[in-house]
């Protein structure tokens, strides 16, 4: 472990300094885009999202090109909690209150068979994503012994999940703090290392003869004819399909996917190993979220340090971080005292204002594939095979997100308006948390 370190990029790999960057298990670098060349598919971006889709579609023997500005996984994709569990964003009752049950269980089913495709392909290819805890508890905040047991039932009796509650008496026992009342386990969940994950998930593409290109950023896009050609600084790709997966990092590239998008930052830092004090705090052995509409979700690693991320913010490297995230600990668990941070570093994700991934064609032959902020590991994965069987196969699946389009995200004022609406659900929590107790 490299302890010693100060800037943001861990020296020599082209990543952010942080617990992935560190213990990263992935090629020194990827080659650069130097040269013209043709394919059937050109991916735009190397995080998640575009690496589903690209292996979906090389799994189904097509010719795929994937550009990456900088490395594969550079963004929230290698720097997030690494939260697998199905679902999405906005909850089930959200997504049926738009779409209708039938519509709504179909979109959960894709999620749940994501869940075991990540399984599997951990397994078909290969990938050290270690390591890996079974199960993540949503910690309630509140009172609701009565919601959550009405919400497992109803799950359980659909997907047949597995949901377990715990009693306000059975989270004393796994959790130090007065904060959290009763739980909600789910057990086919599981948090493991996002960003050799995501290595993995390339390394897979290239071996199914897919061309994976970093330190690539496009410039321009030519999509106006049948033939699409995608430039970069130093080459160009022509293909007979494009498909745009940038989400918080797209900037310009696309003025309408551009609108749709709105960039946050979000936070994660690791703390030092607190040896025999973790148990004074947490005695759980599983992943954990809490319920708060601003909430935080972390997990003790083997060696005794907590992996810990929260907060939602505009402002995309906030000075003090270290701090600001030890202080987050020390509101649930006031015993710490004392810990200290090894590294904290921040994120950019991609939302949308309805909390659905944005998936669709733009015009024949031009894809999208973003907007999984806050619940991409799991979801990207069903994203990428709904786009890939749909070029492949010319499967409808993905029309089920339609109704999720690309509504505008605020333009410039948009890291304003999220900044607004995050201290909004701080207010909704302190009332809530108020009136629990």
């Amino acid at each position: 472990m490299e302890t010693g370190m100060t800037g943001l990029e861990r020296r020599g790999s082209g990543y952010v300094d942080s617990y992935y960057g560190r213990t990263l298990k992935a090629p020194v670098s990827r080659p650069t885009l130097a040269h013209d060349l043709d394919c059937d598919i050109c991916v735009v971006g190397g995080g998640m999202a575009g690496l589903a889709t690209a292996l979906g579609l090389a799994e189904r023997g097509k010719k795929v090109v994937v550009l990456e500005a900088q490395r594969v996984g550079w963004g929230a994709s290698g720097r997030n909690g690494g939260f697998v569990s199905a679902g999405y964003s906005l909850g089930s009752d959200g997504i049926e209150s738009v779409v209708g049950r039938e519509d709504a269980d179909a979109l959960m089913r894709l999620s749940l068979d994501a869940l075991t495709l990540i399984r599997s392909r951990l397994d078909q290819y290969g990938i050290d994503a270690g390591p890996m805890q079974d199960g993540i508890m949503k910690a309630s905040w509140y009172r609701n012994a009565d919601g959550l047991k009405a919400s497992a039932e109803k799950m359980n009796k659909r997907f047949d999940l597995g949901l377990e509650f715990k009693s306000r008496e059975e989270m004393k026992e796994l959790y130090r703090t007065e904060r959290y009342h009763e739980g909600l386990l789910d057990p086919t969940a599981f948090q493991f290392h996002s960003l050799n994950f995501t290595n993995g998930i390339a390394d897979a593409c290239t071996g199914l003869g897919a061309t994976i290109f970093e330190n690539s950023a496009v410039t321009h896009m030519d999509l106006s004819t049948d033939k699409k050609r995608i430039d970069t600084a130093t080459g160009s790709v022509t293909a007979n399909q494009v498909v745009i997966c940038c989400s918080g990092y797209i900037g310009h590239l696309h003025p309408k996917l551009s609108r749709a998008t709105l960039p946050v930052g979000t936070y994660v830092v690791l703390t030092e190993p607190l040896g025999d004090r973790l148990r004074d705090a947490i005695k759980a052995p599983y992943a954990t979220s809490d319920s708060r509409l601003a909430g935080d979700y972390y997990r003790a690693l083997p060696d005794t340090r907590l992996l810990w991320g929260g907060r939602v913010s505009s402002n995309l490297s906030p000075r003090n971080l270290r701090q600001k995230m030890i202080g987050d600990i020390l509101k649930i668990y006031p015993q710490l005292e004392g810990i200290r941070a090894e590294v904290a570093w921040p994120g950019t994700m991609g939302y949308s204002v309805h909390k659905m991934p944005q998936i669709g064609q733009l015009q024949p032959g031009v894809w999208y594939n973003q907007g999984y902020g806050g619940h991409g590991m799991c979801a990207t994965t069903a994203g990428g095979e709904v786009v890939a069987k749909a070029i492949a196969e010319d499967d409808e699946t993905y029309k089920l997100f339609a109704p999720f389009g690309l509504d505008f995200a605020g333009g410039p004022l948009g890291p304003l308006i999220a900044q607004c609406a995050y201290w909004g659900f701080q207010i909704q929590d302190r009332w809530q948390a108020w009136r629990s107790h």
